[in-house]
């Protein structure tokens, strides 16, 4: 430690706000040179070394050839990818010196592409599993949590190629099994859930989450069946309104009532009786870069809308909330909205289909003050969409089961998408199959954020002393505290007890520094390395030297002959534990 670049802190920096990002900083892993951009510290290097090796080891498993492609990338790809426009600012761009556009990398969906369309030619080169571990950077708005949301980061990203959807699956389970497999070896309990494709487009998605208060993601869970996804995409089991006669429509005075709240207990319904309005401005940059179009959402009042599955209904990249005057434009009126009388060609409707289904809502008569009693869908207005729209919830039915949902926070750590044939398609990545027709390469793509995980490992297992390793992960096995730095008998067992561990293959960060035993013994606890052995004038008049595990209290003397002996069985148990 006497030769370690990084000193360890007392205390964390007042930016650090999770246990991670504090302990990180403290035991000299990581520190910040900018907003989401860290350098990564010898102690940090070594433990990101063993979560990559884990990783290589588990994707090599599965038929995996690793190979290395360029962080900066032509802006041409993107474009035939049609990424280029749909991705917003975090896609970092910017011209060469002879002004050609390129793109620092946050995936490699497009130069894959365009490598498999240079070295592709027939169904017999296929399938084909391919893989790195590379830096990438995201201009992320709201970097935070040390490592769990930062801008240049370090991700293992694969990609499958195959002939058919056939192939596909096959490569999709077996990165699904390795996932887990990784994760557990790296320490990490994870749920594997549903989720949106997002940008990467494509057919299907799941993440793997670590769940934890500090996770940015909302989860919904089923006890019952095991039904698991992203608020993103969860799906509930409605409840079947009962069926009655249309009623005629019949305006209400309701002033001042511009919330569901404010107008159920008015009138004396349930929020389930009406209908709310949702104004919203997407981009569809399909219709040509940068085209909005006014979107309105009609869900129960008792529910929400939930912003992906609306943005994915109406092919939009981007949704924002609507100004009062855009509202206004259209013939709604804010807190008073509704379809009914709104000019119809002037927004795109999407209706829930649970609103479909019920009958005579309460809903705003585009009016200040005024409300529409038993509004019907199909009588009273026309949707241009009917879909699946809102926001599941604690409490909800499972659609799956219909036991109640319960929902956690979490953090993504892996991912997993069937892409499809879009990115070969757009790129021209085609094959000739046995009977010597052309097809696109059938494309999956999975990735892992190793430093994230890296940060959830440290915030899964740590103290409040400070970080306990996984031994698998630790950046080395024990930590030798030499005491008494003018004991010459302690000061040369330790040294030579040092030689003889790396000798054997166990990792040693020996502590040789001139400090109290208390400042060591207080950093041994917060670097967290898996065994602790101390050598001084104390424990060898007694014998041996002491043994203690980071996890527990228990302290053990043991006998310097045979202590290689000793120390193997010890880390062996920690392995097993």
């Amino acid at each position: 430690m006497s030769q370690l670049f990084g000193q360890t802190w007392r205390e964390a920096p007042a930016e650090a706000e999770i246990a991670s990002h504090q302990l990180m900083v403290r035991a000299a892993l990581i520190r910040p040179l900018a907003a989401g951009i860290f350098a990564y510290l010898p102690l940090a290097r070594r433990a990101l070394n063993k979560i990559e090796a884990i990783i290589r080891q588990e994707i090599d498993a599965i038929g995996g050839q690793e190979m290395t492609m360029p962080v900066v990338q032509p802006a041409e790809l993107w474009q035939q990818s049609g990424r280029w426009d749909r991705i917003g600012p975090e896609l970092a761009r910017f011209k060469d010196r002879g002004g050609r556009d390129l793109v620092l990398a946050m995936t490699h969906e497009e130069v894959v592409a365009d490598l498999v369309r240079r070295e592709v030619r027939s169904y017999r080169q296929l399938p084909r599993l391919v893989y790195h571990l590379q830096t990438k950077f995201r201009d992320e708005p709201r970097a935070r949590g040390g490592l769990i949301r930062v801008r240049e980061f370090t991700m293992k990203d694969s990609y499958s190629l195959d002939a058919d959807a056939d192939g596909l699956d096959r490569q999709y389970q077996a990165h699904y099994h390795a996932y887990f497999e990784i994760f557990r070896r790296c320490g990490l309990p994870v749920v594997a859930v549903q989720s949106d494709v997002g940008m990467m487009g494509g057919q299907s998605a799941h993440e793997y989450m670590y769940l934890t208060p500090i996770g940015e993601d909302t989860l919904l869970l089923c006890d019952a069946c095991g039904y698991a996804a992203n608020r993103q995409v969860a799906t509930v089991r409605k409840p079947q309104p009962q069926p009655e006669p249309l009623l005629p429509l019949t305006q209400v005075a309701t002033p001042d009532t511009t919330t569901i709240a404010a107008l159920a207990d008015l009138l004396q319904v349930p929020a389930s009786r009406t209908a709310k309005a949702y104004f919203t401005v997407a981009t569809l940059d399909r219709a040509g870069p940068g085209v909005e179009r006014f979107v309105f959402a009609v869900v129960r009042g008792d529910m929400d809308v939930n912003e992906t599955k609306l943005a994915n209904v109406v092919g939009a990249t981007n949704l924002r909330l609507a100004t009062e005057a855009e509202i206004l434009a259209i013939g709604a009126q804010p807190g008073y909205g509704s379809p009914i009388g709104a000019r119809r060609d002037a927004y795109t409707l999407v209706v829930d289909d649970l609103v479909a289904q019920s009958p005579n809502l309460v809903a705003g008569a585009n009016r200040v003050g005024w409300h529409l009693l038993h509004t019907n869908h199909g009588r009273d207005y026309q949707a241009d969409v009917v879909a699946d729209i809102v926001a599941a919830a604690a409490g909800d039915a499972c659609a799956t089961c219909a036991a109640t949902l319960r929902s956690v926070r979490g953090v993504e750590v892996g991912n997993i998408f069937k892409l499809g044939t879009h990115f070969s398609e757009a790129l021209g990545a085609m094959f000739l199959d046995a009977t010597g027709r052309e097809k696109p390469v059938v494309m999956g793509s999975y990735g892992i954020g190793v430093g994230r995980l890296l940060a959830c490992v440290v915030e899964e297992h740590h103290d409040r002393a400070g970080i306990v390793w996984p031994l698998a992960v630790a950046p080395y096995q024990v930590h030798l505290v030499v005491l008494g730095r003018k004991a010459p008998a302690a000061v040369a067992a330790a040294e030579q007890l040092y030689r003889d561990l790396w000798a054997a293959g166990i990792e040693v960060l020996m502590d040789d520094r001139d400090e109290s035993p208390g400042v060591k013994f207080n950093d041994a606890d917060l670097i967290g390395l898996p065994l602790r052995i101390t050598v001084g004038d104390r424990s060898l008049k007694a014998g041996g030297i002491e043994l203690k595990p980071r996890r527990g209290d228990e302290t053990r003397l043991a006998p310097l002959a045979d202590i290689i002996a000793t120390v193997r069985a010890a880390l062996a148990d920690l392995q097993e534990g």
